[in-house]
């Protein structure tokens, strides 16, 4: 139950403590960038280990009950996902790390990052859903509508990130020429 709110704290301390570093133009991931960027690394680490903990703890709780193989796996699939996070950093840009250009630039370890962000994400949402029923079976209603609808908030925001993105790379694209 640490993990997300664990993640969150060092992101958001960061974002604040970090020179340039702007929360309505820059990603946390661009934390792991820079001379300090070993933080986010480190976080991104930490946290895909918890959620692995956490998936062989729902793969235990639900063992022979509804979601039990594919709430585990889908939420170990998250897991890895921030170690591929940690493998792999987001691009620089949008003036982050210092000197870094200003428009948004897709490099080809950002492109990783953002496809396993996808992933990681897409299995997270899926999760929650998986989740739902376990959930309902033990009374547990309004958690369970909770678990249905918090993914529709996940991939709105997911969506909504990954279209401005394109609009970023051709605005960046426009100002070099």
């Amino acid at each position: 139950m640490a993990t997300g709110p664990l993640f969150l704290a060092v992101g958001i301390a960061q974002g604040f403590a970090r020179d340039g570093f702007d929360f309505t133009r820059n990603a946390i991931s661009q934390l792991a960038l820079g001379p300090a960027g070993w933080i986010q690394t480190v976080s991104f680490v930490l946290t895909g280990a918890l959620l692995i903990a956490c998936a062989t703890g729902f793969r235990r709780v639900l063992r022979g009950g509804p979601g039990a193989t594919w709430a585990a796996a889908l939420v170990g699939v998250f897991g890895v996902s921030f170690w591929g996070a940690a493998a792999s950093p987001a691009g620089a840009g949008a003036g982050f790390p210092a000197g870094a250009p200003e428009e948004a630039v897709m490099s080809g370890h950002g492109a990783v990052h953002m496809f396993g962000g996808m992933i990681g994400y897409l299995a997270l949402c899926a999760a929650l859903v998986v989740l739902a029923r376990p959930l309902a079976a033990r009374g547990l209603r309004g958690w369970a509508v909770a678990s249905r609808a918090v993914p529709v908030a996940v991939l709105a925001g997911f969506m909504a990130s990954a279209a401005s993105v394109p609009a970023r790379l051709m605005a960046g694209a426009g100002s070099a020429k």
